[in-house]
């Protein structure tokens, strides 16, 4: 029987999505509920399992991780592209690793949900409705403003779709930015600077590499109107969390919505949680009963495909 470890199933939805019963005599399965607080606690708690189920950029699985795991030989992600995981080393021990389907409809639906939450000032009126207050912002309307966006593959063209049924005027910048799927959208191309500066909201949709890190510092905010807005459902490293928080504090921008975090979980004293221009969900673009169902039935089927010699989705 192999040893499966569930790790970082924050929600407990392994269980409610698989029948374990059905398994029982092929797989032992363990869950995680709970991130392991570094690296030695996921060392010990993970020394004897023969395969991992990982959520995509949760616990960071290292080489020195996959060094200490003797009995390792199978990890199962979420999605077919996951930057925390060593995939040299995993290659050098023979590890195989699988990925699944994943929908990227979801990340271009919490972007508009972080979008109109800022526009609407959801948060200020929903915790005014529980204190017993009515009406006590203005808000502002998204027909004829410019939204930015920094990326225009599948989930950029989502948002950008939404956006022109909204009314919206739309423009994108990228480094690979391709002319002719803009146009045919109806999507104005534009320099970075130019976006930068004349978009109202602007929305990143990029693949954080090393040429995007550190992407959005404090020049880039400093050419955003100070009405605008910054979104990013993408990836924590591609704007400088410090100059971000700088910025919304002296009121450069006029705010800012995240689903994604330099470090995660955001730490519970970490300064973003204390500004009342900073509109933050937990990581939630991707999370989801479709995407969660997808993911851990389809580790399933990698891993039986990998016992029959016949892995399924492989990475490396």
């Amino acid at each position: 029987m192999i040893k499966v470890a569930v790790i970082d199933d924050y929600q407990n939805a392994f269980q409610q999505i698989v029948e374990i019963e059905k398994y029982k005599n092929k797989f032992d399965f363990k869950v995680f509920n709970q991130p392991f607080t570094d690296e030695k606690e996921a060392k010990v708690e993970l020394e004897n399992f023969e395969a991992l189920f990982i959520m995509r950029e949760r616990t960071p699985i290292s080489k020195d991780l996959i060094e200490s795991l003797p009995n390792l030989k199978y990890i199962m992600t979420s999605g077919m592209r996951n930057n925390a995981i060593d995939l040299v080393t995993a290659k050098k021990k023979n590890i195989i690793v699988c990925g699944t389907e994943i929908n990227s409809n979801p990340a271009a639906e919490i972007t508009w949900a972080l979008i109109l939450g800022l526009y609407r000032n959801m948060k200020q009126e929903i915790d005014n409705m529980f204190q017993g207050y009515w009406q006590t912002t203005i808000g502002l309307e998204l027909k004829g403003k410019m939204l930015g966006l920094i990326g225009l593959g599948k989930i950029g063209t989502q948002v950008a779709n939404v956006a022109k049924a909204f009314g919206m005027e739309v423009c994108a910048w990228s480094e690979n930015l391709n002319l002719s799927h803009a146009n045919e959208i109806g999507v104005l191309p534009m320099s970075k600077e130019d976006l930068l500066k004349n978009s109202d909201i602007i929305s990143i949709h990029i693949v954080l590499g090393e040429r995007y890190k550190n992407l959005i510092t404090k020049k880039e905010l400093g050419m955003m109107k100070k009405t605008a807005f910054l979104i990013n459902t993408s990836r924590g490293p591609i704007i400088n969390e410090n100059d971000l928080i700088e910025a919304l504090k002296d009121e450069v921008i006029a705010g800012a919505g995240l689903d994604v975090f330099q470090k995660e979980p955001l730490p519970q004293d970490h300064k973003l949680r204390f500004l009342s221009n900073a509109l933050l969900l937990p990581h939630i673009g991707y999370v989801t009963a479709e995407n969660y169902t997808k993911f851990y039935l389809q580790m399933i089927e990698n891993l039986e495909g990998c016992l029959k010699n016949k892995p399924l989705r492989q990475i490396s």
